[in-house]
């Protein structure tokens, strides 16, 4: 799974960075409390702490033990690769969700997920990808409503 998401990164025009994986990429947060800092050091003081574990983040950056990342809003600063996780989730982004039993908005909606709401990202076919949210719902959503996963990237 990973060498395919490398190869449609790469296709898809992202660079590689030293460490081998595509730069930008979708990671998530690995715990509830993450330092974001100026720069790549603890010599850099801390700009704001994200306090939402699992929030998906773009890594826009690598210096040697450190990432560069952007969040939902477009904010970036640097933290240290340990406090990411390649665990893929998504958040839901501009209007209400809707969770679908299938890849289609004539397909009847099984729930629905506020903007915000954080959740698992299972795999994507086209223009939806399967989504696990609060509360055990799963369902199909239209991928444009989603924030952690690129337009064109392939999911399984």
């Amino acid at each position: 799974m990973l060498v395919a998401a490398l190869l449609a990164a790469v296709s898809a025009g992202a660079a590689v960075a030293e460490t081998g994986l595509p730069v930008p990429r979708f990671v998530s947060l690995r715990a509830g409390e993450v330092n974001v800092r100026s720069g790549p050091g603890v010599r850099y003081p801390i700009d704001w702490v994200f306090v939402r574990k699992d929030m998906p983040v773009e890594v826009i950056g690598e210096y040697e033990t450190w990432r560069k990342i952007r969040d939902i809003t477009g904010t970036s600063g640097w933290v240290h690769q340990s406090m990411l996780s390649g665990h893929r989730t998504i958040m839901i982004s501009g209007d209400v969700g809707e969770l679908h039993r299938d890849a289609s908005v004539e397909a009847p909606v099984v729930a629905r997920s506020e903007p915000g709401v954080v959740g698992d990202l299972l795999t994507c076919a086209e223009d939806w990808c399967q989504v696990q949210v609060t509360g055990g719902h799963r369902g199909w959503v239209e991928r444009s409503k989603l924030w952690g996963v690129y337009p064109e990237e392939e999911v399984e």
